[in-house]
């Protein structure tokens, strides 16, 4: 949800100065003070980690411990708070007894080849997603040299290195895995430096890394973004690798443009899990940080310093993040001076085929990018929320378009294409009857190869690429976005064999207030004619004009879904405008 009072202070700190040109990207300079002075920030987060070891104290005991990442984390901020000289903790007592325990446990988790089990079974990735942790703290507490680590730093070592065994020989699943396990190796070598660490880097490394024209990494997700450019900074950072800074920074420019004006990351493009969920920019602040400092990138302090007062800072930054400042001591160095991005941009990124536009505290994202063909699996972008629009803390989650026809279900854009200051979305569907075989290829027994059917719809022992179709039905969508004025506009037009049920779906956030709609027994909400309106708090989205040509609203999804009785319905207050094809309707948004 929406912050008000966060949402008010990055619009005043982003419209203070006139807007200027800079390549592909258009800010503002300033000289505007930090949030935090480095001085600041350090002490808070000391604080913040202190409060976090005051509860880890009283709750970490063996027999209720549960094994997950969450070990590595619990383990990192009792060894921050233990080697930091401004910690009340510093060199205490109460520590290592707790730091034992964990050891221990871990320790009891570990298989016989080095691995441990979380999100898979005896997994290398996951041991290296753990690792970052671990071998972190290991750095700290070496560098501390207190006499009284020394049982610690004995069996914590033994931990590691029984791992980092594990990491040299074994395998992955995803394209950002190769980089994760790299990472972890760099540090367990800032540690134990042993050529077979870097050796293994080195031929990960050799596999090349893809980053496509937009600035995107192959998985075009926001969760993975994050952990490649950790990845890849932190082997950059250790081994001397200045040239893998690129990635990453070509791709935190590129997040930027995702970032709505709350925080919040456009995730739709999105080829993994977080295709449908939140997730904030604020797990990005170390990376724009480091870079900001490392390179004197003022692009990128501006960035950091508008993070700094967004929601969900103190808790993922302040709360957890001490470890990486005492490890990595150019974080705490002071941001360079800042220039303040654009909060009045149109950015279209052509790889990726997504619309960003930001109005000040209004943001729209038009998207047309899916995989072709459309497979529902992780690692393919099949999401048919093609347009949303956000005023202030009035939030239209998506908009989709369904059909009745022949089970396709929503629709889904091949590509955009820009003609002048308009972006048109188009699909054409071609569904076949099918004819019997040719003789030549008939079989006696009926045995036919299992393949999909020409639309993609289902699969039969029907050898449909070889049969001769008739009867072929068209539905042709075009949806036409533009800008007029203050509004949005959205113009539709669905042709081709008539009588098809047309339904669009709207779907706003959660919690706010709907007038002008006609609501059904079971929550759904119809806009009939005239404007809609929907209310959150002080902001509001004006949107219509409705249509009422039926209310079927059933497996919008299609036959891909229906068939297996999946869903993409997500919770929201749904508003639902139908029509019959020949259709042709115009929607705005304001």
């Amino acid at each position: 949800m929406v912050n008000k009072i966060n949402r008010n202070t990055f619009i005043r700190m982003t419209t203070l100065a006139a807007l200027a040109p800079l390549g592909n990207r258009i800010f503002a300079a300033t000289t505007g003070s930090n949030l935090f002075t480095s001085d600041e920030l350090f002490k808070k987060m000391v604080a913040a980690n202190d409060n976090e070891v005051a509860t880890l104290l009283q709750t970490i005991n063996y027999d209720e411990l549960k094994f997950s990442r969450r070990i590595g984390n619990n383990f990192t901020a009792l060894a921050a708070s233990y080697c930091c000289t401004q910690s009340k903790y510093y060199h205490s007592e109460l520590i290592i007894p707790k730091l034992d325990i964990l050891t221990r446990f871990l320790s009891s988790h570990q298989a016989e080849d080095g691995t441990v089990n979380i999100a898979n079974l005896e997994s290398p990735p996951d041991t290296a997603f753990l690792l970052e942790y671990l071998t972190a703290a290991a750095y700290i507490m070496a560098k501390d040299n207190s006499a009284e680590l020394s049982n610690t730093n004995a069996a914590l070592k033994t931990f590691i290195l029984k791992a980092g065994d594990a990491l040299t020989t074994g395998g992955v699943h995803t394209p950002n895995h190769r980089w994760v396990v790299c990472a972890a190796l760099a540090r367990l070598n800032a540690v134990y430096p042993d050529k077979k660490y870097v050796n293994r880097i080195e031929d990960w490394l050799g596999e090349g890394i893809f980053m496509d024209s937009d600035g995107e990494y192959p998985e075009r997700s926001r969760i993975y973004s994050n952990v490649e450019n950790n990845s890849l900074i932190t082997i950059g950072r250790l081994l001397n690798k200045p040239s893998l800074f690129k990635y990453a920074q070509k791709n935190l420019e590129t997040t930027y443009y995702f970032m709505q004006p709350n925080g919040d990351l456009v995730t739709t493009s999105s080829r993994r899990q977080d295709q449908y969920e939140a997730l904030s920019v604020v797990v990005y602040y170390l990376h724009y940080r480091y870079l900001a400092i490392r390179d004197n990138n003022s692009y990128f302090a501006g960035i950091a310093k508008l993070i700094e007062g967004m929601k969900g800072f103190d808790k993922e930054v302040l709360q957890k993040d001490l470890f990486h400042f005492l490890e990595n001591p150019l974080l705490q160095k002071e941001l360079p001076v800042a220039t303040t991005p654009s909060v009045n941009y149109e950015k279209y990124l052509p790889a990726t085929k997504i619309l960003r536009i930001r109005r000040g505290d209004q943001s729209t994202t038009l998207f047309g990018g899916i995989d072709w063909p459309l497979i529902v699996a992780s690692g393919r972008s099949n999401s048919p929320d093609f347009y949303s629009y956000r005023k202030g803390n009035a939030i239209l989650k998506y908009l989709r378009l369904s059909t009745n026809f022949f089970g396709m279900g929503y629709f889904y854009s091949e590509g955009i294409k820009k003609e002048g200051s308009k972006y048109i979305l188009h699909k054409k569907l071609n569904i076949p009857y099918y004819q019997p075989l040719p003789k030549n290829l008939r079989k006696k027994n009926g045995d036919y190869k299992l393949s999909p059917s020409i639309d993609d719809r289902f699969w039969n022992k029907m050898d449909f690429s070889n049969r001769p179709v008739s009867n072929v039905k068209t539905l042709d969508t075009i949806i036409t976005f533009s800008e007029n004025g203050n509004k949005n506009e959205l113009d539709f037009k669905v042709t081709g064999l008539n009588g098809v049920q047309v339904t669009i779906e709207l779907c706003f956030l959660e919690g706010g207030v709907l007038s002008g709609v006609t609501q059904n027994t079971d929550g759904n909400n119809f806009l009939e004619t005239g404007m809609g309106k929907y209310e959150f708090g002080t902001d509001s989205i004006l949107f219509g004009q409705g249509s009422a040509a039926h209310k079927i609203i059933k497996n919008l999804e299609g036959e891909r879904y229906s068939t297996h009785f999946g869903t993409l319905r997500t919770e929201g207050m749904h508003v639902y405008i139908t029509g019959v094809t020949p259709f042709s309707h115009t929607l705005t948004f304001s």
